[in-house]
């Protein structure tokens, strides 16, 4: 029976005792695109937001509902939900989540299917065994995949598949949903289990492996911090080690939103368009220790597999067993919950006056909001070496190293950054720098076991994928992202590429009054091609895109709309204005189309994989550091 017209004790229908548990996770928004299959769910999502609960949100696209539930998962530390009908809407479904699946992002992913008599039978787009089997097609990039072919199957097969989302390795789930058995009696009158107590992670701790690794810390001179994307929900404890011990701290390329530019000890981003400096410091023969934490050692996060990361010197502590596998070479392998880990090791920091003695100085008044880069510490200038002057040059077409320093500098405290694939994510990497993050954590004094004093998971300041790495993502993820948090605004850093492939989901911006501001690097092209085909003397070709206006493009949506050519044009914004504004803003930025981004890295890689000849000349046409 439907909700609205249940007395208290009835049994609920299927589809409203699934959209029931996901209001029990205090999932507020399901993302996606109606159909006729589905359309059991969407009446019981009406149901449920009218008394408060779950809200749909209307995507353009059903990738851009994945790329969505994804940023909204990331900017929770929860569940994200998707939905879509059958056949195409369901196969539309698999790039976002695939690029979940590759980023450990959880997800429910919700699909319809005709009745289930009518298999068989060819019904209008059926995806199940007897039709284009969109089963097959999930299976490969879910942590769990089923059809729901009775009612009785709903709920163990709902908590079998969060159970799998929800722990490590984290992921998307998928369950395809039969119209006729959406609507069916489901025979209870209210969900059967307690999700929070099922799905709450266990303290997992590596007791041998805490020991050996607090042997080794007991010995060790120099300490090297590597911080992956997998740390986000245990920063406290990690930086409260830090500031403890005094080890250097160096991010892999999804890491570096977890941690200030500023803080005196880091030392720049490793990896994909990172920073001298983070590759000096691991060359340094007096480093003693590097204890590599959550990072599953990718190819980006692992500079092509350096053996300046990857070598006995290593400490590799993780959550996901199989990134383990990837360091052989290690010291020691830890696998266990990070935040249980770090909160162990701080309690043995404590006790250990070698380990306190590293620690650099009393922190009890610590610094909020740090100087303009400017007149930054001389170690985040090294981090900038490779562009000193032209974070400030007033070329016209802007630079993209200015724009990135700029947008770092205009943006207010708790600005979230979403960066796309593509030149996109290279520029941010290596050039953004807010200047508003906090230097480390306020609860430094003593040891902190009580769980209010622990925040919740974060994905940090700055937000990418990594391996998978589609175009267009950080569009739909940074409407995600806002949704789950309107406090404060989104900025999405996405190129004129990726906007032609996904810019329609601004629309959904304008219709949810969302403060997201996309930020367009135009430079007519897709620019990774292009510059990757220039440095490897590879052919010239297919890279061109057409001049496009997309501050005209976005008043067309209803969005506003502002072209941006010179440093001068980005200073004279009202940025305040712009972050007040219930509803988006696109900067059309034309930046100077033959600045060279920082891609050396991928370059290493692609040329690894080509004839010494090939490569000795790609090399030789890699370009010296500008000054």
């Amino acid at each position: 029976m439907h909700r609205d017209m249940a007395t208290p004790d009835s049994p609920f229908d299927i589809a409203d005792l699934l959209v029931s548990y996901l209001e029990q996770l205090d999932v507020r928004f399901v993302f996606g695109i109606p159909g006729g299959v589905i359309e059991p769910l969407y009446n019981a999502m009406a149901r449920s937001a009218r008394r408060g609960g779950v809200r749909h949100v209307l995507a353009r696209h059903e990738t851009s509902a994945a790329y969505m539930a994804d940023g909204y998962a990331r900017d929770t530390g929860g569940l994200g939900v998707c939905c879509s009908t059958s056949g195409p809407g369901a196969t539309n479904l698999l790039t976002g989540v695939s690029c979940a699946y590759d980023n450990n992002i959880p997800l429910l992913v919700l699909t319809g299917q005709p009745a289930l008599p009518t298999f068989g039978k060819h019904p209008l787009q059926e995806s199940a065994c007897t039709g284009v089997n969109i089963l097959t097609m999930f299976q490969a990039c879910t942590r769990y995949n089923s059809l729901v072919s009775h009612p009785a199957q709903l709920e163990p097969k709902l908590i079998a598949a969060l159970q799998r989302a929800l722990s490590n390795p984290r992921g998307p789930v998928h369950l395809s949903l039969p119209s006729d058995v959406m609507r069916a009696n489901s025979g209870v009158i209210g969900p059967s289990y307690n999700l929070r107590s099922i799905l709450t992670p266990p303290d997992i701790v590596d007791e041998h492996g805490i020991q050996a690794l607090r042997t080794i810390l007991s010995r060790a001179a120099n300490v090297v911090l590597l911080i992956g994307g997998g740390c986000s929900g245990a920063m406290v404890p990690i930086l409260h080690f830090v500031e403890m011990t005094g080890a250097q701290v160096i991010a892999t390329p999804d890491g570096k939103g977890l941690i200030s530019p500023y803080h005196r000890q880091f030392r720049g981003v490793f990896g994909f368009a990172g920073h001298n400096l983070a590759s000096k410091t691991l060359r340094d023969p007096s480093v003693d220790v590097i204890i590599a934490v959550g990072t599953g050692m990718c190819e980006w996060d692992s500079d092509g597999w350096s053996d300046s990361l990857l070598n006995a010197r290593m400490i590799h502590i993780e959550e996901i067993e199989e990134n383990l596998a990837r360091t052989p070479m290690a010291r020691l392998h830890i696998r266990g919950r990070i935040l249980a880990i770090f909160h162990r090791l701080i309690e043995f920091t404590y006790s250990t006056p070698h380990l306190r003695s590293l620690q650099t100085q009393n922190d009890e008044n610590p610094q909020e909001s740090p100087p303009p880069i400017e007149a930054t510490s001389e170690m985040l200038q090294a981090n900038l070496k490779r562009y000193p002057r032209r974070y400030h040059l007033d070329n016209t077409p802007i630079l993209p190293q200015r724009l990135m320093h700029d947008l770092g500098q205009l943006f207010p405290p708790g600005t979230r950054f979403l960066a796309d694939a593509g030149n996109s994510v290279a520029w941010a990497i290596h050039c953004l720098h807010p200047n508003d993050r906090r230097l480390r954590e306020r609860r430094l004094s003593e040891p902190r076991n009580d769980k209010k004093a622990r925040r919740k998971p974060s994905a940090g300041w700055l937000r990418l994928t990594h391996s998978f790495a589609p175009m267009g993502w950080a569009i739909g993820g940074s409407i995600g992202s806002a949704i789950a948090d309107r406090t404060t605004p989104v900025v999405c850093i996405s190129g004129d590429g990726s906007m032609l492939m996904n810019g329609q989901e601004i629309t959904v911006a304008v219709a949810e009054r969302l403060t997201v501001i996309f930020v367009v690097l135009n430079d007519h092209a897709l620019g990774m091609v292009k510059h990757a085909q220039r440095l490897r003397h590879a052919e010239q070709t297919s890279f061109e895109l057409p001049s496009v206006d997309f501050a005209m493009q976005a008043r067309a949506y209803g969005a506003q709309g502002i072209t941006i050519r010179s440093p001068q044009d980005l200073a004279r914004l009202d940025i305040a204005a712009i972050c007040s504004r219930a509803g988006p803003t696109v900067l059309d930025v034309l930046i100077d189309a033959d600045e060279i981004p920082p891609i050396q890295a991928r370059i290493k890689v692609l040329d690894a994989e080509e004839p010494s000849t090939h490569a000795s000349a790609s090399a030789r046409a890699t370009p010296k550091p500008q000054p």
